[in-house]
């Protein structure tokens, strides 16, 4: 399953009152909720509307694919090493909503081709 973080919408951090630094963590889980793979984006500074662009690679079969979830977190890094989560979203078995719900089937019934859609974040 190849996965495209694309990129982000107006995040701020209210703290400082200026744009985040912020990164992309996607976190491939089983059905009972492990851990089964982890990759994160690069770091973008100072940006309110991020542009990732990056694609990773995950080992999954095509009949796992229901017994699945992808979280998706989006952090703000802060200084001496602490971070924050700006939001998340989850697509697959524990989908956090109704469109996350109809992206992951609309991705297992599309034969290989690309699905792109744009996500709201839930607040951490």
């Amino acid at each position: 399953m190849s996965v495209e973080l694309i990129k982000g919408s107006h995040f701020r951090n209210l703290a400082t009152n200026r744009p985040p630094d912020t990164y992309g963590r996607l976190t491939l889980l089983n059905s009972v909720g492990q851990e089964i793979s982890r990759c994160k984006t690069s770091v973008r500074r100072g940006q309110p509307n991020p542009v990732y662009k990056e694609t990773f690679v995950f080992q999954v079969a095509l009949f796992q694919l229901s017994d699945v979830t992808l979280l998706v977190s989006i952090y703000n890094r802060r200084s001496m090493k602490r971070k924050e989560m700006v939001g998340w979203v989850a697509l697959g078995q524990n989908s956090s909503g109704e469109e996350e719900q109809l992206h992951w089937q609309d991705m297992k019934e599309s034969r290989g081709q690309q699905v792109c859609r744009w996500h709201v974040l839930l607040e951490a």
